[in-house]
């Protein structure tokens, strides 16, 4: 199908609107010469526009696309994981954020080389990058994905364009213009999605009937308490990995640990990220909403069994073509929701990946001391070498598999080793250099093995149907019935290769926890010269009445 002209304008308006951004910011103010106003912005950001950028951090095209297939597929039982972020907020802003926003230092890592020393440090920084660098291809793979089933656009024109506009604003107008534009973005994600939902109001009759419907064919499901861990999604799996995961993504990455940086004061930050809770609750329930809409339309005629798109990952921008698309600039509306879900992932994990570059990696083996403008100029360019990789590595992203898992995954794998290091160094003073770096190599090792090591289980899909398909696209669907067929018996895969993605979060940062106190326990030294600001501030107050004790005494 074509876009017409009123698509085409309310896309471009989008891609305009986001390059302007840049542009202004780059003229304006400072002009974006200094570190202060490029990386920090000033440390003068507004609390609403901060409280969307840590939103639309993390939901992205990956969550529109993937959640919304999560629940047409196999049913509500995902969704629960809002409970986790809103159990995660107050321990990511009373636990954490105290001692890294005290602190203030442009990488959140070099707090780790104060704690435990420059090879912690740089470990877990290439660790970040790593872990960034692989989200960023699959964030932008699933625009393409979009264009190509609505439009026939092939999926390298939309990586490339949307990876270049996304480099753009970010280069020109720093996080300044970062932030402004993911306000912008997040406003038209969520319109995007509630153009979808109003669209299946429309059509079946209203929530009630949409809601009936995904009952009756069991899409509403929220009764999986099973707490055997190879059970893929149940209350104890996404709740609990829910949890370390939100963690890891707002306490102990450089991305959002950067937004918070950009607020006046302590006070300022923990009220922004109380007021991304609501956002990232709401714009959750929509998705979630969605997926049920999308099978009250396909429930009887299934388009991946009836071959019409070849995967899950599609159902949305489906849906958009069946039902949208004979309304002037609705089609328009959504690939601008989607395309700005991207990029407000894309350009603040290139302006994170920027800064710990020239912070971990250049400024420390540098003899002479960089001038802050060279610095400025220097992450400008480390932010055009990242976008690059970024695009490169977006053509790869389609081997991956389901967008939802496979970016899970990733931020599970490596996030809980780096989330056990941090945890480790604001809560137990006791845990040492040896300790901290022997449990993240072992933790990183373990958690690569079980994430990506030896073949796992298909995953069961719950049934659909092709009863009411008038037209069967046999040759595109006959592989892909095989998906929706009974899977093969698991025991015939190894026990830790069955456990649920959600729980990889979690085994490794308890592997890393464990192992760092007990090589921290064997060679523990007697040293109480402890800084009290490296300590979370109940730990701080703590080790200051024991000075205060010990110089008594």
């Amino acid at each position: 199908m074509a876009l017409g002209v009123a698509d085409y304008v309310v896309f471009g308006i989008m891609l305009i609107m986001s390059a302007s951004i840049g542009v202004y910011y780059r003229f304006t103010g400072g002009k974006q010469k200094t570190t202060q106003e490029y990386m920090l912005g000033d440390k003068n950001q507004s609390i609403f526009p901060v409280a969307f950028s840590l939103m639309a951090s993390f939901i992205t095209a990956i969550s529109m696309f993937g959640l919304s297939s999560e629940v047409y597929t196999r049913g509500t039982q995902f969704s629960v994981i809002i409970f986790s972020y809103m159990i995660a907020t107050p321990v990511i802003g009373y636990l954490y954020l105290p001692v890294f926003f005290k602190l203030g230092n442009l990488s959140l890592y070099e707090y780790l080389e104060i704690r435990f020393g420059r090879l912690t440090r740089i470990i877990t920084s290439l660790a970040f990058s790593i872990q960034m660098i692989m989200y960023m291809a699959i964030v932008l793979y699933v625009p393409a994905l979009t264009l190509e089933a609505v439009t026939g656009l092939p999926q390298s024109a939309s990586i490339v364009l949307v990876g270049v506009v996304c480099v753009f604003y970010s280069t020109m107008g720093g996080i300044k213009a970062v932030i402004l534009t993911d306000l912008l973005q997040s406003l038209l994600m969520y319109a995007s999605v509630i153009a979808v939902i109003g669209v299946a109001l429309y059509e079946t009759g209203g929530l009630s009937e949409i809601l009936e419907i995904s009952n009756k064919y069991g899409r509403i499901n929220f009764g999986n308490f099973n707490i055997d861990p190879t059970v893929r999604h149940s209350w104890f799996s996404i709740l609990i990995g829910g949890f370390f995961t939100q963690i890891s993504l707002y306490a102990v990455n450089q991305t959002q640990i950067q937004r918070f940086l950009t607020m006046k004061d302590y006070k300022t930050a923990v009220t922004a990220l109380w007021c991304s809770l609501p956002l990232v609750v709401v714009i959750s329930l929509l998705t979630s909403l969605s997926g049920l809409a999308m099978f009250s339309k396909y429930y009887d005629c299934d388009p991946i069994k009836s071959g019409r798109i070849s995967n899950g990952d599609q159902l949305m921008p489906l849906y958009v073509l069946d039902t949208m698309g004979s309304i002037p600039g609705l089609t328009g509306l959504f690939i601008a929701g989607i395309f700005s879900s991207a990029m407000s992932s894309v350009s603040p994990i290139l302006n994170s990946m920027a800064a710990i570059t020239m912070e971990d990696y250049i400024k420390p083996f540098k003899k002479q001391e960089i001038s802050d403008k060279k610095r400025v100029y220097l992450m400008k360019i480390l932010v055009l070498v990242y976008g690059g990789v970024c695009i490169t590595l977006s053509f790869l992203a389609k081997y991956m598999g389901a967008v939802l898992q496979s970016a899970l995954t990733i931020f599970g794998v490596i996030g809980g080793p780096v989330l056990a290091v941090f945890t480790l160094g604001i809560l137990l003073p006791y845990i040492n250099q040896k300790g901290a770096l022997t449990g993240l190599i072992f933790g990183l090792t373990f958690s690569f093995i079980i994430g990506f090591g030896g073949p796992k289980p298909p995953v069961e899909n719950l049934p659909s149907f092709t009863n009411s398909c008038t037209i069967f696209n046999n040759s595109d669907s006959t592989q892909l019935l095989s998906s929706y067929q009974e899977v093969p018996h698991e025991d015939s895969y190894i026990y830790l290769y069955r456990i649920s993605y959600l729980y990889y979060i979690v085994l490794g940062f308890m592997v890393t926890f464990v192992v760092a106190m007990v090589v921290s326990a064997i060679f523990r030294g007697t040293n109480r010269d402890y800084n009290p600001d490296l300590f979370t501030p109940y730990v701080a107050n703590r080790l200051k009445r024991r000075d205060r004790d010990y110089e008594q005494s």
